[in-house]
């Protein structure tokens, strides 16, 4: 019955209506007002934003700010792959040869989160990795590795929440929601970097649009807090063994080696 409700005031609030509105007001210089209560309340770190918190217009400026040069490092070891975001670590594990997950006691399909058959073979007996952004985040988006750009996508409409009580109430919240994909080879290996949209605000922009892209370089911005899953191929990796759920990851840390 909860599920259901959830559910169902999900639908009825996430449409296409919805969505433009509050984004609208994000971009709007009357956003501006709230900028303050949002920093205190999200406790957003000021000390690593580019520029002063009163020099943001909207609060589409905060959620999509750079950093400061150096606050930062991308690992430089040849074989490691490194997180794409700040966020947090929720989860990683084994992809089943059915191309199926499971994550918080829920199944998830690679077909449905990639669209179809033939891109989700690639990735069965493979790694997934989940890493989660709240509002508080840098929503930048990094490379996880050097290579070369074989495909870029766009799936699904809305999008359920991806906070707790969405990825337990949710609807295959990380393979239905609104998502761009954008697939890397390295070294005649594949990685498909998932970035999945949040509740009403589904805009993810493309920064990059060259072919070849190196290890954190940056690729893509949120406009709001979200999630990112990798897809890496068998026997592509080895996730770094301290790495533990609900741990806080940064941009160019290194999260996995190439076995």
């Amino acid at each position: 019955m909860r599920r259901t409700l959830y559910r169902l005031l999900i639908e009825l609030t996430n449409g296409r209506f919805t969505s433009y509105v509050l984004r609208k007001f994000a971009q709007s210089r009357l956003s501006s007002i709230i900028i303050p209560s949002y920093a205190k309340v999200f406790h957003i770190r000021q000390d690593e934003m580019e520029k002063d918190l009163k020099e943001y217009g909207t609060l589409h400026e905060l959620f999509t700010r750079k950093l400061k040069k150096g606050k930062r490092s991308i690992d430089t070891e040849v074989s490691s792959i490194v997180s794409p975001v700040d966020g947090v670590f929720a989860d990683h594990g084994p992809i089943d040869q059915a191309k199926m997950f499971e994550i918080k006691g829920k199944q998830y399909s690679i077909v449905d989160m990639l669209g179809t058959e033939e891109r989700a073979a690639r990735y069965a007996g493979g790694t997934y990795m989940v890493i989660y952004l709240s509002p508080s985040h840098y929503h930048r988006i990094h490379s996880p590795l050097s290579g070369t750009v074989t495909e870029r996508f766009v799936l699904g409409r809305k999008s359920y929440p991806v906070n707790a009580a969405g990825m337990k109430y949710g609807k295959d919240t990380l393979s239905k929601n609104y998502r761009s994909v954008t697939e890397i080879e390295s070294e005649g290996e594949r990685l498909a970097l998932v970035k999945v949209g949040a509740m009403f605000v589904n805009s993810i922009e493309l920064l990059h649009e060259r072919e070849v892209v190196q290890k954190g370089e940056e690729m893509a911005y949120f406009t709001f807090g979200s999630t990112v899953v990798l897809l890496f191929e068998k026997d592509m990796i080895e996730v770094v063994q301290s790495l533990t759920s609900g741990q806080e990851v940064r941009v160019g840390e290194k999260v996995a080696t190439r076995l």
